[in-house]
């Protein structure tokens, strides 16, 4: 799919919030959209999911089947969540068994067993936008645009992420993604648009710095504290392990006591601790 000297701007005689923007995402390829607040990623990414018509210029080779992820889901919507995603999947083309196969799996795999039978608007935001995701997903996309996916979701649902866009990838799917909460280390390998002043400048994808692994043990209480801590610090969680009995700290992998080091010339990445609720390794 190409974006070729794409313009936009929301109202006649109102200032550009995209410049000749011309860039392109392959079959298989992942992207991140990178930029400040304001800089016009949800626009871009709205333009590239067929949600915009470009002022000037034109997307070509968008595939049929598109999946699209607002950051925000809109779910002031007099439906439950079943029938919500029963009709998306008849919208995308399902037949109703696969639609009710797809609402089945998906449900499961987000942690929404429990709420099909709730309507929309009495969702959390986070609960919605598991909705969202789901909706998108429900028909193997061709290309799927996530904004700001991360937003709102638990530590558990936030660790599925990189795991979906990784699928639709690998069936030869191209994904967009937009990302201000330094994410972008779980997508490794993903190219990157930055999007500075209307203008859209595509990168290769950067090597991986070099990681140091931390392991650490917290009461079962601060789990959620100290993992939010630690996100807003830009590191990386990659996995959080249930609580050990008390009095009992889990061996690692290697059968060895948990140990813990940081080598200060790398940028430090927490991991999972091996007991009582440790934690592991994670404008538009």
């Amino acid at each position: 799919m190409r974006l070729e000297n794409v313009w936009l701007r929301y109202r006649r005689r109102g200032p550009w919030v995209l410049r000749a923007a011309g860039v392109r995402v392959g079959p298989g390829e992942v992207v991140v959209v990178l930029g400040r607040n304001g800089a016009g990623k949800s626009t871009l990414l709205q333009v590239a999911a067929g949600v915009l018509r470009p002022s000037r210029g034109r997307v070509t080779g968008r595939p049929r089947h598109v999946g699209w992820v607002p950051e925000r889901f809109p779910a002031d919507q007099p439906f439950t969540v079943e029938r919500y995603l029963t009709a998306m999947g008849r919208v995308a083309g399902l037949d109703p068994a696969a639609a009710g196969r797809a609402v089945d799996h998906w449900t499961s795999r987000l942690g929404l067993s429990g709420f099909r039978r709730v309507r929309l608007p009495e969702l959390s935001k986070g609960t919605a936008q598991k909705v969202g995701l789901a909706q998108a997903v429900l028909r193997p996309p061709g290309l799927l645009v996530l904004d700001e996916p991360w937003e709102g979701l638990d530590a558990v649902t936030r660790d599925l992420v990189p795991a979906v866009i990784d699928e639709v990838a690998a069936a030869g799917g191209s994904v967009l993604v937009s990302d201000h909460r330094g994410e972008i280390g779980r997508l490794s390998g993903a190219r990157r648009w930055t999007v500075a002043d209307g203008t859209v400048t595509a990168s290769a994808p950067s090597a991986d710095p070099a990681l140091a692994v931390v392991e650490i043990a917290v009461p079962a209480a601060r789990v959620d504290g100290t993992v939010a801590r630690l996100r807003a610090d830009g590191h990386q969680i990659l996995r959080v392990r249930p609580p050990a009995p008390v009095g009992v700290v889990a061996p690692d992998d290697a059968g060895r006591p948990p140990t813990g080091a940081v080598d200060a010339g790398v940028a430090p990445v927490a991991r999972a601790p091996e007991a009582t609720g440790g934690i592991t390794g994670g404008p538009r």
